[in-house]
């Protein structure tokens, strides 16, 4: 998880309903409450640009999003019922979810790339994760659970290096020798403003095959509900076709609606950082469209982290996923 700029506490408590923005609807709306990983920003740009500009309302859906945040946990509230979908973190935390016995199911991947990083100062000469092998590092207590568990396995790291992370850049900033971790959206620009010329190595640069931002749903949903769970995947992806490439100003409004202190400046920061790392169109996606996602690819990543020790090779992850709505080539010529 990165450090946010944002007020959470602002955020946590709005909700922003497509129907008090738009008028009335040709077509009856199916009510879709939908929770985010954080708070409003340009992260989850697309989301909102989709609300902004009606085409969840071109589906027939009626959108709330929910955001996230460190005092809210909305793939607990959708487990619960009281959400009918969220961005989920990974899919570490969807098998993880499964093995609980949590019958919740991902169907579409907007992240195609990991935003995670690791920065370090320039200064320091380091060319490759592999150099930061018996370094100290400040990763997140969640980390350790996670991708700290593939850079062991892939590199070498021990648990020796851990040092704690605080999400407070000034430590980065005022030490030559840190290294911390950091998302590809955020703390590499974040320093540069600062004035540190810092190296950012991206995991995903390196083999780490984590999906992320995962549009997730309860299986009774999917089961039930398919014809609505595939309005809002094709919905959502069109809205992030068109917030990537097209004017992102409807987007920009609402999140700054959603969360008063954030600036266009941030807002945009994050979009070009989305565009220049290849988040989100990238890879399958090229040719198969945003949201894709592919049963090989979470295969070879589960094998990955049975060999980094998260998991046994027992574990049942077939629940976790459904490629059967994506992949389809939805909002592509939006790109053009």
């Amino acid at each position: 998880m990165r450090f946010s700029p944002v007020s959470v506490g602002s955020t946590i408590a709005a909700a922003i309903t497509v129907t008090t923005l738009l008028g009335s609807p040709a077509l009856a709306q199916d009510a879709f409450r939908f929770g985010t990983s954080w708070s409003a920003d340009g992260e989850r740009g697309g989301f909102y640009h989709g609300v902004a500009t009606g085409i969840y309302k071109k589906y027939g859906l009626d959108v709330t999003i929910v955001p996230g945040g460190p005092q809210t946990n909305n793939p607990q509230l959708l487990a619960a019922g009281n959400l009918d979908g969220v961005m989920l973190g990974g899919m570490i935390e969807g098998v993880n979810y499964v093995k609980s016995g949590v019958p919740l199911v991902s169907v579409a991947a907007i992240y195609q790339r990991h935003p995670q990083v690791l920065i370090a100062h320039a200064s320091q000469g380091y060319k490759t994760l592999a150099d930061l092998k018996g370094k100290p590092i400040q990763i997140s207590s969640l980390a350790r659970n996670g991708y700290w568990a593939w850079l062991k396995s892939k590199f070498g790291y021990s648990d020796d290096q851990i040092r704690p992370y605080t999400f407070n850049l000034g430590n980065f900033v005022n030490d030559p020798t840190a290294i911390q971790q950091g998302y590809a959206t955020w703390e590499p620009m974040a320093v540069k403003e600062m004035g540190v010329e810092a190296t950012t190595f991206v995991m995903a640069d390196a083999g780490y095959k984590d999906y992320t931002s995962l549009l997730t749903v309860r299986r009774e949903t999917l089961e039930k509900k398919r014809d609505m769970v595939q309005r809002f995947v094709d919905a959502s992806i069109e809205s992030w076709y068109a917030f990537l490439y097209n004017d992102p100003a409807p987007a920009i409004a609402l999140i700054k609606q959603s969360n008063p202190t954030i600036t266009d400046a941030l807002i945009l920061r994050s979009r070009k950082a989305l565009i220049d790392y290849g988040i989100v169109d990238s890879g399958d996606a090229l040719t198969s469209g945003i949201g894709a996602m592919t049963e090989t690819r979470w295969r070879e990543w589960f094998a990955e982290l049975v060999k980094a020790g998260l998991f046994e090779a027992g574990d049942k992850i077939d629940p976790a996923f459904d490629t059967s709505l994506v992949n389809k080539k939805v909002g592509m010529s939006l790109k053009n």
